[in-house]
């Protein structure tokens, strides 16, 4: 589908910081852009602002003065709505208000022609419901985009239950055209980003909240040994407690209260007491002048054992680590004995050391067992979880926290909460990736690009599910569902089939 004429007007209603960013994309594009805001004056202040940072980027070697100028007199504040009626696409970026937003579009209806694309610009809203109230929905699409938008190359363009696939086609063309990716998703609660990046926020706060982990040890896990660029709790600080609180809550509103989706009482208490993150200078972390940031818990350096030993084959996900054990100078023994149980590594006094399985590590009759977390990388991470069980001793500790340290590794030491903190965040992404693939919500490949790019996930949920095997997720939401009765964690059936599919070609 060939994206709309370069030389058609882009309509930008709504003149904040993201309609601002939207129509400076489209100014970049080649595009005339008018840009209209219902607050008396509010256009010609965007316009005045996007001007400023067009000079930025000439400052800085970005763009030449020519190419501002002319995209200067491409830039034409509107007063009216009537001023927008040679549009080729509007693109709104106004309160996310469902009534204000069906209103807006109604009188544009009646503003610009039929063959005009128009476009919402919500993150929360359904695409289905403010089309609803259109003479033309077949012609109405979600175009997402992710703030600050010049810079980022993310864009949702949602189809919703009336949108024809024609626009979608075209919608997502254009897009193309002006440098951005485009993710194509049917209308779910959350789209793709939002939808699909709740457990990231959602199993840190429960772990936290069981007193798993403070809130510092959470992040450095999920950064150093998880590859996230960030952790939720530094992350939700920068983005506001109360706007991905609400996000949360609206997600999980729109599915019914499904308890996958269920909110953190800790994040809400936060907003409640107006600890809203960075910008009020406290939330999980204060950012007073002179606050210092809380370390994540270390464990003291320890002697590595001198012998360990190693049973069964090691999964895929942790090969590496026998490698590195001997690189490091710990004698690996193999157990010669056939075993029918997965693999793990025993040490000196008889502990089980093991990749956790997300069930908890002190069962009701089990010995000594240690689990650790999951890795994106287990050579090239920095930091690694352990979660001893009640039986483990003092001397077990010490031993498997002395190994990793030989392995390079930072040890944080944690309770034994199920799954860990790496693992169990991981498995529930990869479960609501399978599952929203499962039922058409977007392709394979836009799903992982989306997590890429939207969110920064050091690799897309579908390939990092691949990487660990189905069949290994699977089971680690199982053990979650076994310490975690009620539905949460209880694999999709997507997963289900696909772990069964992966099983059988073995």
């Amino acid at each position: 589908m060939t994206p709309i004429d370069p030389a058609g007007t882009v309509a930008v209603v709504g003149a904040g910081t993201m309609g601002q960013g939207i129509a400076q994309v489209a100014l970049a594009a080649g595009h005339a852009v008018r840009l209209y805001d219902a607050a008396s004056g509010r256009a010609e202040e965007a316009a005045r602002a996007i001007a400023a940072r067009l000079g930025r980027l000439v400052d800085k070697g970005r763009l030449d003065a020519a190419g501002r100028d002319a995209s200067l007199t491409r830039l034409l504040p509107a007063a009216r709505l009537a001023e927008l009626a040679d549009s080729a696409l509007v693109i709104e970026a106004i309160v996310e208000q469902l009534d204000a937003k069906q209103k807006l579009f109604t009188e544009l209806e009646s503003v610009v022609p039929d063959d005009c694309l128009l476009a919402t610009n919500t993150s929360s809203l359904s695409v289905t419901a403010v089309a609803g109230a259109l003479r033309l929905p077949g012609r109405f699409v979600g175009l997402h985009f992710f703030n600050p938008a010049p810079l980022l190359p993310l864009v949702e363009v949602v189809r919703g239950f009336a949108t024809d696939p024609e626009a979608a086609d075209r919608a997502r063309a254009t897009v193309a055209a002006w440098g951005k990716t485009p993710v194509a998703c049917a209308d779910t609660p959350g789209f793709l980003v939002n939808r699909l990046a709740r457990p990231f926020y959602a199993e840190a706060f429960r772990v936290h909240e069981e007193g798993g982990a403070d809130p510092a040890t959470i992040d450095a896990v999920l950064r150093e040994c998880g590859g996230f660029r960030m952790g939720p709790f530094e992350l939700t600080d920068l983005i506001g407690q109360d706007v991905n609180n609400a996000v949360t809550r609206s997600v999980y509103e729109a599915f019914f209260h499904d308890p996958r989706f269920t909110p953190s009482l800790a994040q809400q208490r936060l907003v409640e007491a107006g600890l809203l993150g960075r910008k009020t200078g406290r939330g999980w972390f204060s950012y007073a002048e002179g606050a210092e940031r809380p370390e994540p818990a270390t464990a003291a350096p320890c002697e590595p054992p001198a012998e360990i030993g190693w049973h069964a084959e090691a999964p895929r996900v942790c090969a590496p680590l026998r490698e590195m054990t001997e690189e490091a100078g710990v004698k690996v023994v193999r157990d010669r004995a056939p075993h029918e149980a997965d693999w793990y590594m025993t040490l000196p006094d008889g502990a089980v050391l093991t990749l956790t399985g997300g069930e908890a590590a002190t069962p009701a009759n089990g010995g000594p067992h240690i689990y650790f977390d999951l890795a994106l990388d287990y050579r090239t991470c920095t930091r690694i979880a352990l979660a001893p069980s009640e039986k483990a001793s003092a001397r077990d500790v010490r031993a498997a926290v002395g190994l990793f340290q030989a392995l390079g590794k930072s040890v944080s030491v944690i309770a034994d909460v199920p799954g860990l903190i790496v693992a169990r965040t991981v498995a529930m992404l990869v479960d609501f990736a399978e599952d929203a693939a499962g039922r058409g919500v977007a392709s394979r490949e836009d799903i992982d690009t989306a997590m890429r790019l939207g969110v920064n996930y050091p690799r897309g949920p579908l390939e990092w599910g691949r990487e660990i095997g189905l069949d290994r997720v699977r089971g680690m939401l199982r053990g979650l569902a076994q310490d975690y009765p009620g539905g949460r964690y209880d694999p999709s059936l997507s997963l289900r089939r696909r772990a069964a599919v992966e099983e059988s070609l073995l």
